[in-house]
């Protein structure tokens, strides 16, 4: 029954009971294309949103709100969606459209697997604490996109512009989304490429994802080093191994690990990084958020 759900919310973990609603929404559209009518489907989102929307007037503790706050910024995106696909009639599982944004599925094994356009991504059942996520804009969603398919084809993602903009933020949340550990790093031009080396180490060992963040502050030389090492790991994961040579050590990889950059082209004593290193890494211009929408939900 309707009330279960509101009981299932409070019950549960927040990330499960995400990625748990978010599978079920994405199951729940296709199979109201199969039917030939999304409305049914769309009253009936609005009216789980509307429950969760009164529990959080009610008395909450602060984890439960946390929770509850995270999951009507998921839901509140999922509502927009419907009502878009809704208005440009979308009626094919196929459609751009649809394909087009984050899915849920379960595979045939029982995993979980995220998909965007014809990219897919298992989740990694990295357990990440209760924490808030991020309004989803249209900004989001194509930084989403490019991210996700620079991961199909073994890149990294490398979002870049101006300050505020949400370019290390749509990183970590797009690990969040996909239950993997993010570390941001914070790059200045004292770095060294044998301090990047150890941490690389680490990355392929953990399968984490790293944002290294106004990436090109650090000096052009290091920064040709580090392509080699990026390149290395990129290979590494693109043949399939579990263990590889990096900088003269056999070490292990778990290949869920991905290296993403930030860059906030117009300051000044930025360098331009290296063809060989910007080879590596697919960009996405971010630009200014959609405030109004994100002030809403």
């Amino acid at each position: 029954s309707q009330s279960k759900r509101t009981e299932w919310i409070l019950n549960w973990p927040g990330q499960l009971v995400l990625a748990i609603g978010s599978a079920r929404w994405t199951n729940g559209v296709e199979e109201a294309f199969l039917q030939g009518d999304l409305t049914d489907f769309q009253n009936k989102c609005n009216f789980d949103l509307s429950e969760i929307v009164d529990l959080v007037r009610n008395e909450l503790t602060t984890l439960q709100r946390i929770n509850i706050s995270a999951l009507i910024v998921i839901e509140v995106h999922s509502k927009y969606v419907i009502e878009e696909l809704i208005k440009k009639r979308v009626s094919q599982v196929t459609d751009f459209e649809w394909i087009s944004q984050f899915r849920y599925y379960m595979s045939s094994k029982g995993n979980l697997e995220t998909a965007v356009l014809s990219a897919k991504y298992d989740y990694q059942y990295e357990y990440l604490g209760n924490s808030p996520r991020l309004v989803i804009t249209p900004l989001t969603d194509r930084c989403y996109r490019t991210l996700m398919s620079a991961y199909q084809f073994f890149y990294g993602g490398a979002p870049e512009g101006p300050a505020g903009t949400g370019k290390t933020e749509t990183v970590k949340d797009l690990a969040k989304a996909v239950a993997v550990q993010c570390n941001v790093f914070n790059c200045t031009d004292q770095i060294n490429y044998v301090a990047m080396s150890k941490f690389f180490k680490g990355l392929s060992q953990s399968g984490s994802w790293c944002c290294f963040d106004e990436f090109n502050r650090i000096e052009p030389e290091v920064l040709s080093v580090i392509a080699e090492q990026v390149r290395t790991i990129q290979m590494a994961v693109r043949e399939g191994k579990n263990k590889f040579l990096f900088e003269g050590k056999m070490i292990k990889l778990i290949k869920s690990c991905a290296i993403n950059i930030t860059m906030n082209p117009g300051y000044a004593g930025r360098s331009e990084l290296p063809d060989n290193l910007k080879s590596l890494f697919r960009a996405c211009a971010m630009m200014i958020p959609d405030y109004v929408l994100i002030a809403e939900i």
